[in-house]
């Protein structure tokens, strides 16, 4: 009764958060679209607006409609979720394929790998990517591992973890965090990171569906201020290519998810202030993560910028930079700048300072050209 109670008021609680603070405190005048080649050929009824939540749901249904084995649980998922993205599916697919599991991610994440290794599609969730940690251990050590250690003949590529991450105003120490760094130093995992709602379901269709397991976050900031129409029907968009968001000459800036946002807002104000061409790329899949695309923008434009949201030092800024700097020395014309979160844990009421935001970005734009 006591862990019933607990569980009410944490979901409660939390579906506060969610309406409050489902949208972060600043605005954009720059609309992303997703990939166009999705939507090319459909018709008006073939197509629905939908923001970043909805379109992951749409995902999730096709996912459970199109493999019988699907099954969705975690933390409040069969109530809808916190951000609701799993509303509705518990009363079309029933409680044996979309269920809550107790407040335990490494019980969540334990489950997932069994059921996974046994031919079950595992889509986890859990709720806030700043409490995955408990799970780390079941994720790193036993998920990704699964395949090498028994020589091929096991393994739980039919798991998806997905779990919300990012700023999102106000949200503190343990509602912001971006941990994605963590998961993309491990070999046997994949890592990645929609930036629209068109792209959200695609990029979730075809997690679910790779042969490896997948590590599927999701930008808070996104769930409801993100809108496109997106097909209705099956897509997939394949991991581990990026995208060309914005062509340019002068700079390439690269992003993922929320931040992109961010950057399209930066590289407009970069175009209409100083005329600087600016190529921006969302990279989508964090690891295995598309270098091609990025060190062929470098060698054209010979400048590179990289920010995320999580702390600067060993984020995936520090590794891109590396390897453009093996990979395109040669054609570089200034220092590559990463603009991050600095080395701090997430503040709450110092957010607007930590966050690595247009500002931030445009000057960096700027220095770089003028170098």
């Amino acid at each position: 009764m006591l862990r019933r109670s607990a569980t009410l008021l944490k979901t409660s609680c939390l579906r506060r958060f969610s309406v409050q603070h489902g949208i972060r405190q600043m605005s954009s005048n720059t609309e992303i679209e997703g990939d166009k080649s999705v939507v090319d050929g459909l018709d008006k009824a073939e197509l629905e607006t939908m923001n970043l939540f909805t379109a992951i749901n749409s995902g999730l249904a096709v996912a459970l409609e199109s493999d019988p084995t699907a099954c969705i649980f975690g933390e409040d998922v069969a109530f809808g979720g916190v951000f609701r993205c799993t509303m509705g599916l518990k009363d079309k697919f029933g409680g044996k394929r979309v269920f809550n599991t107790p407040l335990c991610e490494q019980g969540i994440a334990g489950l997932a790998i069994g059921m996974a290794t046994n031919g079950v599609t595992a889509i986890a969730e859990m709720q806030f990517a700043d409490y995955i940690f408990p799970a780390f251990d079941q994720i790193v050590n036993e998920a990704a591992k699964y395949r090498y250690r028994s020589g091929n003949q096991f393994d739980c590529g039919r798991l998806t973890i997905r779990t919300p991450y990012g700023a999102v105003g106000h949200g503190g120490l343990y509602h912001s965090q971006s941990p994605e760094a963590y998961f993309a130093h491990t070999p046997g995992l994949k890592v990645v990171v929609p930036s629209t709602p068109r792209e959200a379901k695609g990029l979730l269709l075809a997690s679910i569906r790779d042969p490896n397991p997948v590590v599927y976050m999701e930008p808070k900031w996104l769930y409801r201020s993100a809108v496109e129409t997106v097909p209705l029907g099956d897509y997939e968009i394949p991991l581990s290519k990026g995208r060309i968001v914005q062509s340019g000459s002068d700079v390439t800036v690269v992003g993922w998810g929320a931040q992109l946002h961010v950057l399209a807002e930066a590289v407009k104000k970069a175009k209409e202030e100083q005329q600087i061409s600016c190529e921006l790329i969302d990279l989508r899949t964090l690891y295995p993560w598309d270098e091609e695309i990025v060190f062929e923008s470098v060698r054209k434009t010979g400048r590179l910028i990289v920010s995320h949201e999580a702390p600067v030092t060993c984020g995936l800024g520090a590794e891109i930079s590396a390897r453009v700097q093996e990979e395109c020395f040669l054609h570089l014309e200034a220092p590559i700048r990463r603009v991050c979160g600095y080395d701090t844990p997430f503040p709450l009421v110092f957010e607007k300072l930590y966050y690595p935001d247009m500002l931030k970005n445009l000057e960096a734009v700027k220095d770089t050209v003028d170098f």
